[in-house]
């Protein structure tokens, strides 16, 4: 009798086992990925254009001011005034600062009477000449004072008008060295100005492209600080002797924009574009398909990707010219490559 127990237990052991594992693949069987190969795979795609190759190159560069000068004063004096302060936009022309100039204006004032006087004695000597009644000497010599006299009220005049200094050009205020009640003397600077209206733009670049730069052609900078904006800068240099490093300075002149937006000391790039293929069909490298040899690439048609060979002539950078297996107008995928295979269903992604 416990025999047949025991057999009866171990077949429901067995039993329940057996049942336990083909439970167990169920579940697994259901957790594996069943690929669908009917499912549209998402792609992107690039329409195929007829056209030239051209490379951007950027040569970076430094924003300088076209004019700085340090102001100084011609004639020596006691400040009076500062017409300006530090940051001041002038004029050509501007009065910036104003020196003491009293006593030059008396001095012209004693000048003005002895002219007065002189010319007084010139008419009468002239009168008694003409009569007879006096030596022409007397004449001569009245009439040499009188030109010595107008020669020293010419030169106080010069004089005063120097107790004004002007601005030289139009620019803004950069530097301030001075202030009321200081002493002027010559060669001593006393105020600092820039003309920013105007900028030069300088750049280096090696022997091999410094024929793509020509005097008084324009070229296109965007400066760092505002990339959306292009200027137009005409080359006024190109430099005949190069720095330590082997570079040759290309520089440009520029109108600062609105408001003057560029400083001195501000960065900026020269885009040149150059032509570097002529044209033909040409797409990026990274849509090929089994190397350039054997090269093909997955056109889209009726939503399903084709398969297509190609010929490739010649590569250039990113990029390969087809001659034959592909025509403008044609829709190739350019991302979306996994899973992907010849006939399967595509939906383009926008």
């Amino acid at each position: 009798m416990k025999k047949y127990i025991y057999i009866i237990a171990g077949i429901m052991i067995t039993a329940l086992v057996v049942f336990k594992l083909a439970s167990n693949k169920n579940k697994s069987e259901d957790r594996i990925y069943h690929y669908n190969k009917e499912a549209p795979i998402e792609v992107e795609t690039i329409t195929v254009k007829s056209s030239g190759l051209t490379t951007e190159t950027a040569y970076a560069g430094t924003f300088e001011a076209n004019k700085e000068v340090k102001v100084t004063a011609d004639i020596q004096g006691k400040i009076n005034e500062m017409l300006v302060d530090l940051g001041s936009e002038v004029k050509k022309g501007q009065a910036l600062i104003q020196l003491d100039n009293a006593l030059l204006k008396l001095q012209l004032q004693a000048a003005e009477v002895t002219v007065k006087g002189l010319e007084n004695d010139v008419n009468r000597y002239t009168i008694l000449a003409e009569a007879d009644a006096i030596q022409g000497v007397q004449l001569e010599k009245a009439t040499l004072g009188l030109q010595s006299a107008k020669i020293q009220r010419a030169t106080l005049l010069e004089q005063i008008s120097k107790t004004t200094i002007k601005a030289p050009f139009d620019g803004v205020v950069t530097m301030k060295m001075t202030e009321t009640g200081a002493f002027a003397a010559p060669g001593v600077p006393l105020l600092q100005l820039t003309e920013i209206q105007q900028l030069r733009f300088t750049i280096f670049v090696t022997e091999n492209d410094i024929n793509l730069f020509k005097v008084n052609e324009s070229y296109p900078i965007v400066p760092d600080n505002n990339k959306d904006q292009i200027l137009q800068g005409k080359i006024i240099a190109v430099g005949s002797q190069s720095n330590p490093a082997g570079s040759f300075p290309v520089q440009f002149i520029v109108n600062n924009p609105n408001q003057n937006q560029l400083k001195s000391g501000m960065f900026g790039k020269v885009q040149l574009q150059q032509n570097i293929a002529t044209e033909g069909l040409y797409i990026p490298v990274v849509l090929i398909q089994g190397g350039e040899e054997n090269a093909s690439v997955y056109m889209v048609k009726k939503n399903k990707a084709v398969l297509k060979k190609i010929t490739i002539k010649s590569k250039i950078q990113d990029k390969v010219l087809v001659t034959a297996g592909i025509k403008a107008g044609d829709v190739l995928v350019s991302k979306g490559f996994i899973n992907l295979f010849d006939g399967a269903n595509v939906t383009i992604n926008k």
